[in-house]
Parts: C-alpha cells; structure tokens; sequence
C-alpha cells in the first residue's frame, strides 16, 4: 500500500524536487510520481521537477494523463537504470493440450497482440505465408464484396462475426469484418474508399480457430476467456515470458490550446515504452492513405517545448509518437523505434486550423532510428507531418517499413496548405515499400509547399508491388520546393518523380541504378514544372525518362547522363534530337568516372567531367544519427 502523499512528500526518496521512483519504493507507480509532483506544485516549487525512474517495469493500467498543471517536469532514467512503461500483462499458467497447442486463461481484457520473450507472435491466419488474391476488381459496393476463388474462405467464418479480411489495395488497405459468404461472394462489414482500388488484389484473414495451425499462431477465444499458441522450436511457455498488449495508449499530454492551456516543457528521457495495443473500429476500417486508423502510444495535444529523447519504443500496434493539434516546437530526438503495428512519428493533423494556437509548427525530429514498422498497418510512414510547417527532420535513419519513409503535406493539388518550409535533411532512408504497397516514395510530398527544402538525404532500395516505388515523390500539387544534394539509387520506377505541380528546382543530385525508369514527369500542365540542373544520372536498366515529357514546360539543362549499355535515349529521341528540340542547355553524355559505382560508392575521381561542369560533391558522412550523449 501506498504511504499517505504527507509522508511521502517528507521521505528520502524526495530529494528537494527530484522525485524517485522505484518499483519497490514508497512512490513506485507514474501517477504518484505525477501526483507527488503536483503536491510539490502546490506547495510552492515553482522551478522544474524531475522524476527519476528506476530500473523496473511499470504497468499502465490507463494511460497516463498530464496536463498543462505537470509542465516543467523531467521524466528520466535514474543513472544506468532501464525504466520500461508497458501497457500489457504477462499471460501466466499455461498448460499443454492435444497437439502442439499450449492454452492459458487470458483473463477479462481482450488483446490483439502477444509476444513470445519480446518476439512478436502471429494471430491466427490463413493462408500462413503469402496471399489470396481477390477475383477480378476490387469491389466498389457498400458494403465492400469481396470475390474469391476456390475454398478460400468457409461460409463458418462468417457466421463466427469475429473473422477479419485485411487487403491491399493500391497505396492502402482494408481490415473488416467478415458478415456473410454465399457462394463465391464474402460480404465485409463496412464500405470501400473510393480510392481502395486493385485487380487480383491480395488478401488474407485471421481470428478463426481453425487458423491456429501453424508453429508461431496464437488465437484469443474471448467468450472462453483462453489464450491458445503453438510454439516455435526451442520455446517453452513454462519458462519464456508472454506479454499481451492491453492498452492502446501509454501517454497523453492533454493540452488545451483553445483555451490558452499548453503542457509545456515536459521531457522524457532515456524510457522505454512498450506493449500498446491496436484498436478497430467496430465493424473494421478503410483507410485513405498512410494509416489514419492507426493510434499512437504517446500522443500530444497542445504541446509546447516538450521533448522526448534517447528513449525506446517498441512491440505496440500503432505509431509511436503523435504531436497533433497545438503542439509546437517539441524536439524527438534520438529514440528508438522498431517493432510497431503502425508508423513511427506523426507531426500534425488532416485538418487546416485557421487561429495560431490550435496549428502545429516548428517542431524538431532528429537523430532518430525507426525500422520494422507497418507490421499491422502496413500503410504507415517513418516519419509524417500533416499540416504543419517549419519543421526539421534530419538525420533520421528509417529502413524496413512498407509505405513511404518520410511524408510531408496533406492537400492535394493547389489549395491552402499549412505544410511549408518544412527542411528534411541528411536522412539515410532505404528498404522502403519491400513490394507490398504501391504508389510511395523514400520522401513524398503533397500540395504547395513554399520554402521545403530536401537535400542531402541517401535513398535507396524502395521497391513497391505495381506502381510506384519512387525515390523522390513530390506528388499532387507538390510545388516550390528545392530538391539538392541527394544520393537516390535502386528504386522500382524511378529515382525521381513528380506526379504534378509548378516550379520545383531540382539539382546537384545523383539518380543511379533505377530499375524501370531514372526520372519521371506525369501531368503536362501550363506551367513549369520544374527545373532539373546540374544532376548526374548513371543507369544500366529501364529507360532514362519515363512518363509523360510531352510539351516543354519543364527545364533540364546542365546535367550529365551516362548509361552504361550504350547511347541515351531521351523519351524516345536521340541526344542530338533533344538539344534541337530546345532541351538540356549545357548538358553531357559522358561517364562520371565514379569511384566505385558496382559498390555503391559515387564519390567522383578528381578527372570526373562532372565536377568540370560545377558539379558539388555529395558528403554523405554526415548521413544518419549522430553520436548521443552515452546515459
């Protein structure tokens, strides 16, 4: 039991206005230490207060809520210490049944995620490896009629109502209820966006017990109340630690920017967060793009000048972290996220806000390492920003995700947007798309947006399942930003690709070893499209220009190509034929005379014609996280 907060307040362990929380100790839970904070408020503190974690597991059994009365406090890591927040339980008792199958009482709340000694278990599915895949169109009906082919789907599932269908459709993806099979016809529960659009898409299901047939599955009876899981080799559930995720959401910092009542300086600092559940809505979801749906285990609103450093987050089923509504100037720097149902950060909100406090701006997103992510969600994005601008994303390293990278802007075409002079730089970005989605790029833009700058960032290795693996994506509307210093290799359809938009300045970059195409123009409009100088493109496969490159509203001129199989051809012209076209001004075919272009090393000779024609080499040391500061 907890000692009266009077005693506390006189205990040792509050040390003037550090507060030390231990899992033994007389303040050994979150909320005491938030709430002895408070108390010390009260009494008069009136400078920050740190609460000191030591090195134990802390259950959340709600989240836990601060408010604009805990600003100015420090949530840290005692010295060496490894505090971990966690929103599951550990499933205990587990007995061995028929089979392979182990079972275990799972007690009244219900779960969507378990753990096997922190290796992330798979829900019962079927097929258990690869896909279905839909018959002919996706379906447009409402509600959403999915077409499948042979026995793939038993009319007993249906009558279950806990069975879901997940598919992929173009850049998105659906996970909805199964209501009713007749015939070759499932029904879903809920309608189609009417952007969810593919042939022959693909599909799985999950949550039926008879899916439980594979080393690795688990399957939740809820009405029973009973865990079951078929171990891998080498588990043994008498011995190895089993988490379920009960909790969707760890953290809320509870502003109210309409009211002028910002949380403001609240720091996290060397914590670990783990076990957030995922959630659905009843029925399921259609999502537009991005993984709207998803939660996030940390969210702000009306945040101001908070922080969250050198922290982990990890095994939970949606983003990490999520600055929306009022939150400016909030720095995230040099966390850890990996193993996440969702993305990693999300800065902003779909919406536009017309009075200053309630927008979202300045905020600061470095030195970050984010990687196997979209592991329920599989639209989401490394690092997002909605609606809101000047911010700076640098030295990030997000790899091993299956949507887009780094996205920023959410207009599409040429409306108001609140996305600008966003700076996203020296990130190393890479595995990006791993064929799953379509329509992505390592960074991807949406709408107007002035004074963005994109440099220095190394992309690589984006793949997408049709369409659309682009290394460089402004897409609709995207305009006004400068494009430089950035090293874009083995992409699916091209290193660059601007679906639309007007006056872009594109220079100083390397394109190489893109599969289909090296760069790519779509929408002919009235205006410049861009201008694309000074680059370097050096290719072995696919085509140089791809798309569209109709019209002369856009602007290529001093730039070097090189493809190694022999002369360049320039959307189905000669070289000769596209400068008396009016195009290329100042430009070469010539090799570059890269160090060692087989091993991905485009440093040039000191001999390159490149650097003869102005060309400034890429420094790519400085790509990635930086040191920290050890703890």
């Amino acid at each position: 039991m907890l000692k009266p907060l009077s005693a506390l307040l006189l205990a040792p362990l509050l040390l003037a206005e550090t507060i030390v929380v231990s899992p033994d100790g007389p303040v050994s839970t979150p909320e005491a230490a938030r709430d002895a904070a408070r108390a010390l408020r009260r009494k008069g503190v009136a400078g920050p207060i740190t609460i000191q974690l030591q090195t134990g597991r802390y259950p959340l059994a709600a989240p836990l809520v601060l408010g604009p009365e805990d600003s100015h406090t420090v949530w840290e890591a005692a010295p060496g210490a490894r505090p971990a927040f966690s929103g599951g339980r550990v499933i205990r008792g587990w007995t061995k049944g028929e089979g392979n199958v182990w079972t275990a009482p799972a007690g009244a709340q219900p779960f969507r995620q378990l753990f096997v000694s922190g290796r992330r278990a798979q829900r019962a599915r079927t097929p258990n490896y690869g896909f279905y895949r839909i018959l002919g169109p996706s379906s447009q009906d409402k509600p959403f009629r999915l077409v499948f082919r042979g026995q793939d789907i038993k009319p007993e599932w249906a009558a279950r109502g806990d069975v879901e269908a997940i598919a992929f459709l173009a850049w998105a993806d659906i996970r909805m209820l199964l209501t009713k099979v007749e015939g070759q016809v499932a029904t879903l529960a809920k309608d189609p966006r009417p952007s969810n659009r593919e042939a022959d898409a693909r599909y799985y299901l999950e949550n039926a017990p008879d899916m439980l047939d594979a080393p690795g599955e688990w399957y939740l009876d809820r009405q029973a109340g009973v865990v079951s899981y078929w171990p891998l080799a080498g588990e043994d559930l008498t011995k190895d630690e089993v988490v379920v995720s009960s909790l969707p959401q760890l953290v809320r910092l509870e502003g109210r920017p309409e009211q002028g009542a910002f949380v403001r300086g609240v720091i996290f600092r060397g914590l670990q967060f783990s076990h957030a559940d995922w959630t659905m809505e009843p029925g399921g979801y259609a999502d537009t793009q991005a993984a709207i749906p998803a939660p996030a285990l940390l969210e702000a609103v009306g945040a101001e000048d908070c922080a969250i450093e050198d922290s982990v987050f990890s095994h939970s089923g949606g983003y990490a972290i999520w600055f929306g509504r009022g939150s400016k100037r909030n720095r995230i720097v040099g966390n850890h996220v990996f193993d996440m149902g969702g993305g990693g950060i999300k800065i902003g909100e779909p919406v536009q806000r017309p009075d200053e406090a309630d927008q979202n701006f300045g905020n600061t997103i470095t030195d970050n390492h984010l990687h196997d992510l979209g592991l329920v969600y599989a639209p989401a994005v490394g690092v997002w920003v909605l609606q809101s601008g000047r911010n700076e994303i640098s030295h990030n390293h997000i790899h091993d995700l299956f949507y887009t990278a780094i996205s920023v802007g959410w207009t599409w075409g040429y409306g108001p947007n609140q996305s600008k002079e966003n700076r996203i730089e020296f990130n190393h970005l890479h595995h990006i798309g791993k064929e799953m989605l379509s329509d992505m790029g390592g960074i991807y833009t949406l709408g107007m947006q002035p004074g963005t700058v994109i440099r220095n960032n190394l992309i690589h290795d984006v793949a997408s399942f049709t369409y659309g693996g682009w290394g460089i994506y402004p897409d609709e509307g995207s305009s006004h930003m400068l494009i430089e210093n950035n090293v874009v290799y083995r992409c699916k359809s091209a290193g660059f690709h601007q679906h639309y938009g007007r006056e872009n300045l594109v220079r100083n970059n390397i394109f190489a070893f893109n599969r289909e195409n090296q760069l790519m123009r779509s929408r002919v409009e009235p205006h410049l499209s861009f201008t694309l100088t000074g680059n370097i493109i050096y290719f072995d496969q696919g085509r140089l220009l791809g798309s569209n490159w109709s019209g002369d509203q856009f602007k290529l001129k001093g730039n070097l190509y090189w493809d190694l199989r022999g002369p360049v051809r320039f959307a189905g012209r000669s070289w000769e034929e596209w400068q008396a076209a009016g195009h290329d001004e100042g430009s070469v075919v010539a090799d570059p005379l890269f160090v060692n272009p087989g091993r991905y090393d485009f440093r040039l000779h000191p001999e390159s014609p490149a650097l003869r024609m102005g060309f400034q080499p890429i420094d790519l040391s400085r790509v990635g996280p930086r040191p920290r500061p050890r703890r």
